[in-house]
């Protein structure tokens, strides 16, 4: 008996071991964590995302997804849809902003081919397979879906259909049904879409096309080249051009009938030429495992400069995804020519020019939280995004503020300031300042002449007044001055880094404190003015748009992002500013919705959330629960910075409370979960929260790494007892860049009671830039 239970003991133990070193080994696989098809389950009334599975390389130029929406819909892939229309090659950052680049392909099974002299029943075949409602049902049960490689079963074709991308090309392996039913055959259906295509079938291996749908921003010459290399010969095609709807261009279609029952084929776009395409192709060399596994260690690269232990699988699962999304945009919109040099195709001006450029960000999103995140992690990366907006700059006079892939009307502020004075100054360093520095200055006192959200729409009144009116005719006034006075700040500290004349410091340095004007002693809430300084009324702090952009007065009046000290100065001190942050929350979630004249997604999913007016599904909120560290009430921060993550983000098809938008509700995320915010980017101070895993590490590109430990953290622990660095004691409300880089171990103490006497001090409020100029 003792021997057995020995033996028992043993089995138990070896057990056990290969169970740990089986989540050890899964530990590392960040990769394997990822989920593509969280925040799928979206539409246009309700957001729980609006992603689609993004296949495709870090920052890749070129991405594909499944498609079940019809071309044109910027839902082109909802987790509820039953029937796949294609495989599509997407550029596209938001459903808001939709497409470019684009075309799709479809394996099917079809009868026979008619012959020519059968006009008739050619045209009735034709109608059938080159149709948008030639469609296959499909279920998640038979797909998979990582970021490097795609998998999917099409039922009425009973095709297996298998993709993997490089950053500009895809290899498709194909398994068609060994023997068709009904005497059907093998096709492969190329769809270029409206708005003017082409489609050449070169020999029986090689077909060309061109596209030019796209949805703005893009110079008259604009068109996307794309070409197919199969690996067995074509022996049957049918082609048609259609141009459905007068004026939208001619949509051409090709079908290829192949032989064999396995099809692999590569296929590679450019934005320059068809010969660039080509040269693109070379990308796809190997074979198709070969390929995903590039993919695969290229992804697993990027992913693993955080490796996390601790948590559930749920909540690695969500943060590794989240990451995932951080890693997508803005997308590399240069190529590589046959000198190895980096080119690129000029939305801008529709010239070909050598250098860096990337494109699909919308900086009113991304300057809070993503681009940071790519200064600690990924400043390898961002040093080309930054040499890439220099060129946007010198090509058309701007720098952008929403491109896709050139400049587009949308959204308010002057953010790429943010954007480039936090690279800069976290040591991402452009060697041309003097670009820099004229780039940033013109955009304080100039507006694009055809589109008004980027430069600074209103600048002669803010520049004059201090402050946007709200009876001039420019919408979302109140928005604009918040962000104008903060963009501002940045260029003051960005200018004061590089040694500016001190009568320019001067005048940014007096305009970054403009919020001022807009603040209502009355309300303790940020209001429209008009020009003769009157307050605009009637005024209701619910009421969403107008003078604010996609939130009200209890959303932006957080919005002074590098000044909260001067902020609570107006409210009143700390304990009525603590108050105001908490009225977000206890006042109910009720809403007017009159500017829109219907509730937009982004008031919905507030008010669904259950945390009243608190409204993390849109950006301009996302930082308030951090404000509580100013405060001295570092508690109230861990607490709902907790209760956010667990929340309002799951590893599920509608894990997003709103829009993901280019990474920065993600971004958000990944901080959080990290422990810290960068609340004020132009500083290199990340302000203190909850981290949520027991341990992380840090790697860095130059090789170094820190390590974050918070011992037998868990989610009954969400207060923070203490924190050490390199095992001396840390107070402070906030970690520095430096911290972050340099240190070897940051520890936190965590707690399931909260400490209400660590942080309270004035020197451990994170940065405010009324507190610096006293």
């Amino acid at each position: 008996m003792k021997a057995k239970r020995i033996l028992v003991y043993l089995v138990h133990m070896v057990t056990l071991l290969c169970l740990l070193w089986g989540q050890s080994l899964r530990a590392q696989s960040c990769v394997d964590y990822v989920n593509p098809l969280i925040g799928t389950q979206s539409s246009f009334e309700l957001s729980a995302g609006n992603t689609y599975p993004v296949i495709g390389m870090p920052w890749g130029m070129n991405s594909w997804t499944p498609m079940t929406g019809k071309p044109g819909d910027g839902w082109q892939y909802t987790y509820t849809a039953h029937k796949l229309r294609g495989f599509k090659q997407t550029h596209q950052p938001s459903p808001w902003i939709n497409d470019y680049g684009q075309f799709a392909l479809l394996p099917l099974t079809a009868p026979a081919l008619p012959t020519e002299s059968d006009t008739a029943a050619l045209h009735a075949w034709q109608k059938r397979i080159f149709s948008d409602d030639e469609t296959s049902w499909f279920s998640h049960k038979a797909e998979t879906a990582t970021p490097y490689y795609y998998s999917v079963y099409l039922a009425d074709y009973d095709t297996r259909v298998e993709m993997t991308p490089t950053e500009r090309a895809a290899v498709f392996r194909v398994r068609y049904p060994e023997h068709p039913t009904e005497g059907r055959g093998r096709w492969l259906r190329l769809d270029g879409f409206a708005g003017g295509s082409e489609i050449t079938v070169i020999d029986p291996f090689t077909v060309i096309g061109t596209s030019r749908k796209n949805s703005g921003g893009v110079p008259d010459n604009f068109a996307c080249y794309f070409v197919l290399h199969f690996d067995s010969p074509i022996v049957e095609v049918s082609q048609l051009t259609t141009e459905e709807k007068p004026g939208e261009g001619k949509r051409a279609w090709a079908a290829c009938r192949f032989e064999g029952r396995d099809l692999t084929f590569r296929v590679a776009s450019s934005f320059i030429s068809h010969e660039q395409a080509r040269v693109n192709l070379s990308e796809a060399k190997g074979n198709f495992d070969e390929v995903k596994q590039a993919g695969r260690a290229a992804w697993e690269d990027v992913l693993g400069r955080i490796q996390v232990e601790g948590g559930t699988a749920g909540e690695r699962t969500t943060f590794y995804s989240a990451l995932y999304r951080c890693l997508l945009f803005p997308r590399r919109f240069y190529e590589i020519d046959r000198k190895d040099d980096p080119i690129h195709y000029s939305p801008y001006n529709g010239s070909v020019l050598p250098g860096y450029l990337y494109t699909d960000t919308g900086f009113w999103d991304t300057f809070r939280a993503l681009f940071p995140l790519l200064n600690l992690l990924y400043p390898d990366e961002n040093i080309k995004m930054q040499e890439g907006l220099l060129n946007a700059y010198r090509e058309s006079g701007f720098f952008p503020e929403w491109a896709s892939p050139g400049h587009r009307d949308c959204m308010v502020g002057n953010n790429s300031a943010s954007v480039l004075a936090d690279a800069y100054l976290k040591g991402v360093q452009v060697a041309d300042t003097h670009t820099l520095m004229q780039g940033l200055l013109h955009g304080t006192r100039a507006v694009h002449p055809q589109v008004s959200s980027t430069g600074r729409k209103g600048w002669e009144w803010y520049n004059t007044l201090g402050y946007v009116p709200a009876d001039v005719g420019i919408n979302e006034s109140a928005a604009r001055t918040l962000e104008y006075a903060y963009n501002d700040w940045c260029i003051y500290r960005l200018g004061s880094s590089l040694g500016w004349e001190s009568a320019m410091l001067d005048t940014l340095a007096g305009r970054a404190l403009n919020y001022r004007h807009l603040f209502d002693p009355e309300t303790r809430l940020m209001r429209g003015r008009h020009r003769d300084g009157s307050y605009r009324t009637p005024f209701s702090p619910l009421k969403w748009g107008d003078v604010f952009t996609e939130g009200n007065a209890w959303h932006y009046t957080w919005s002074v992002f590098h000044d909260v000290q001067g902020l609570i100065d107006l409210m009143g001190g700390e304990q009525v500013f603590a108050e105001m942050l908490d009225s977000v929350f206890s006042t109910p979630p009720v809403f007017d919705e009159s500017y829109y004249g219907f509730v937009i997604h982004e008031i919905r999913e507030m008010q669904i959330a259950d945390m009243g007016n608190y409204a993390h599904g849109n950006q301009p909120i996302q930082h308030m629960v951090y404000l509580y560290n100013y405060a001295g009430r570092p508690w109230q921060a861990q607490q709902r910075v907790r209760e956010v993550m667990s929340r309002l983000y799951s590893p599920t098809p509608d894990g997003y409370c709103g829009d993901e938008d280019n990474g920065q509700t993600s971004a958000w995320y990944v901080f959080s979960a990290l422990g810290f915010y960068p609340v004020t980017p132009g500083t290199d101070q990340y302000v203190l929260g909850s981290p949520l895993f027991s341990r992380v590490v840090l790697r860095f590109p130059d090789g170094g790494s820190t390590v974050l430990e918070a011992p037998n953290n868990g989610s009954d622990t969400p207060y923070v007892r203490s924190v050490e660095i390199d095992a001396k004691a840390w107070s402070r409300n906030y970690l520095t860049h430096e911290q972050l880089r340099q240190s070897s171990t940051i520890c936190w103490e965590m707690d399931a009671k909260s400490n209400l006497l660590r942080g309270t001090a004035d020197d451990d409020k994170p940065y405010s830039f009324s507190v610096e100029k006293r």
